[in-house]
C-alpha cells in the first residue's frame, strides 16, 4: 500500500447513516463494500484487544527475528508461519526495515509489507515488532532514500569501518543534520498514524547506538548532536506510538551510556540490545571510576521500562564478540537474558542450523505462562498495559 503524507483514514463503515427508506439495492451494495473494506485489515476498532486510552499493548515473551529478505519470500514466510503456529511460546516476529523500503520517494510511503504481515499474523493472534534499520552493514544496500543523499542532507550517511580496517563496512546516518532528523521524524509520524492502534502491531525500535569507526572526520560537536537527535527521535516514537512498545538498541560508546540511558528512562523508551554476548568484556565492563558496560543497566531498569535484548546469529556461535569465548547453548542464552538482563522480550534470530534448537527449547519449557518464563510485569513508564 502506498500513501502520501496527506493520507488520512476514512471513516469506519458503522459511522455511515443509512436512511430507513433507502432502496434495498443500495443497502446491499453498501454492505458489500463495507465487508470488502474490513477484510483488508484497515479498521481495527472492533478488535477487543485494541488499546484503550493510554494503555500500551503488552505481550512480552519470545519473538522470531527474520534474516535478510526472507520477509519478502512467500515460500520462506509460509514455513515461518507454520513454525509460529506449532510453537505457542513464539508470540510473533521481529522484522527489520530499511528507511528506503518504507519511503521510496520523499513524502511517499510504502507500508504494504507491514500490512501484509499483519494480516497473516492476525489470523494466528501473533504479533509484529519492527526495527528501523538506520545503520547499514552492507555497503551495497541503499538503506536510506535516494533523496536523502542530496546536499541539504549532507549526503544523508557516512561510511564506517570495523576493527581498524580502512574498507567500508557500512553506512551510518548523519543524524546530527536537522533535516535528516526531521525526515526521520516524519516517517515515524506516518507509521504511528497508521499502526499505533493496530492490536497486532506490538512494537517499534531503532538500531544500535554503536557509531562504527568513521572513514570521514566526525567532529565532537557532530557526535554529541547525533546522540541528542537520537533521543529526540525516541521522543517522537513515544509521541506517535503512545499505545505501542518502543525500544532503542543500545550498546556503545560506554562513555555516553549513563546520560543516554537516563534520558531513555525519562522518555519511557525500552532498553534493547543487538546482541547477547554473555562473556563480552565491553558489554560486561565494570571498574571503579570508569563507565560501565550496558549489561549493568538492565537490572537497574527492570520493571521501569521494557527490556528487549536480541540473539543474533553470531551469539549462537560464541559468547564473546572477539570469538575468544565458548559456544553457548540456546538454554544458556535464554537463562542469561532472563536472569542477568531481566528481559521482557527476547528476539531470536532465525539463523540456519540454530533455529530448530530454539523451537525445541520453547516447546519443552512447559507451563511457564504466555511470556515464556520472562518478566511480564507492566513497566512503570506506562500508565497501563493492554493484554
Amino acid at each position: 500500500m502506498r500513501i502520501n503524507a496527506n493520507y488520512r483514514m476514512a471513516s469506519t463503515c458503522d459511522s455511515t447513516k443509512i436512511k430507513q427508506n433507502s432502496a434495498t439495492s443500495l443497502i446491499l451494495l453498501f454492505l458489500v463494500m463495507c465487508m470488502a473494506w474490513l477484510s483488508t485489515g484497515v479498521t481495527y476498532a472492533s478488535d477487543k484487544s485494541t488499546p484503550i486510552n493510554n494503555a500500551v499493548k503488552w505481550h512480552p515473551g519470545h519473538y522470531y527475528t527474520l534474516m535478510g529478505q526472507s520477509k519478502n519470500n512467500p515460500k520462506q514466510m509460509a514455513q515461518i508461519y507454520r513454525e509460529l503456529k506449532n510453537t505457542p511460546l513464539l508470540r510473533g516476529i521481529q522484522i527489520r526495515y530499511d528507511w528506503a523500503e518504507l519511503e521510496p520517494e520523499e513524502n511517499v510511503y510504502n507500508f504494504s509489507s507491514i500490512e501484509n504481515h499483519l494480516i497473516q499474523l492476525a489470523t494466528q493472534k501473533k504479533r509484529l515488532i519492527i526495527l528501523l534499520q538506520l545503520k547499514s552493514f552492507d555497503p551495497s544496500i541503499p538503506n536510506v532514500p535516494e533523496y536523502l543523499k542530496g546536499e541539504k542532507y549532507e549526503g544523508g550517511v557516512f561510511p564506517f569501518s570495523l576493527f581498524g580496517k580502512k574498507t567500508v563496512a557500512g553506512y551510518n546516518l548523519k543524524l546530527w543534520n536537522p533535516f535528516v532528523h526531521d525526515r526521520l521524524a516524519a516517517l515515524i509520524g506516518a507509521l504511528g498514524k497508521r499502526f499505533n492502534t493496530h492490536p497486532y502491531f506490538e512494537g517499534i525500535g531503532l538500531t544500535e547506538t554503536a557509531f562504527g569507526q568513521p572513514l570521514v572526520e566526525i567532529t565532537d560537536n557532530q557526535l554529541d548532536n547525533y546522540f541528542t537527535s537520537l533521543l529526540s527521535v525516541n521522543k517522537h516514537l513515544r509521541k506517535y506510538f503512545q499505545n505501542t512498545m518502543t525500544y532503542q538498541y543500545t550498546n556503545f560508546p560506554r562513555q555516553k551510556l549513563h546520560t543516554f540511558i537516563s534520558k531513555l528512562k525519562e522518555i519511557g523508551t525500552g532498553l534493547g540490545g543487538p546482541d547477547i554476548f554473555m562473556e563480552d568484556p565491553g558489554l560486561n565492563f565494570k571498574q571503579a571510576n570508569s563507565a560501565k558496560g550496558v549489561y549493568h543497566y538492565y537490572p537497574e531498569l527492570s520493571g521501569i521500562v521494557p527490556l528487549a535484548p536480541a540473539v543474533m546469529q553470531t551469539n549462537y556461535v560464541n559468547t564473546r564478540h572477539d570469538k575468544k569465548g565458548k559456544t553457548p547453548t540456546v538454554t544458556e542464552l535464554f537463562a542469561f537474558a532472563r536472569d542477568n538482563l531481566k528481559a521482557n522480550y527476547i528476539f531470536w534470530t532465525r539463523a540456519p542450523n540454530y533455529f530448530p534448537q530454539v523451537l525445541q527449547m520453547l516447546n519443552e519449557l512447559g507451563p511457564v505462562g504466555d511470556a515464556g518464563g520472562l518478566n511480564s510485569t507492566c513497566p512503570k513508564a506506562y500508565p497501563a498495559c493492554s493484554n
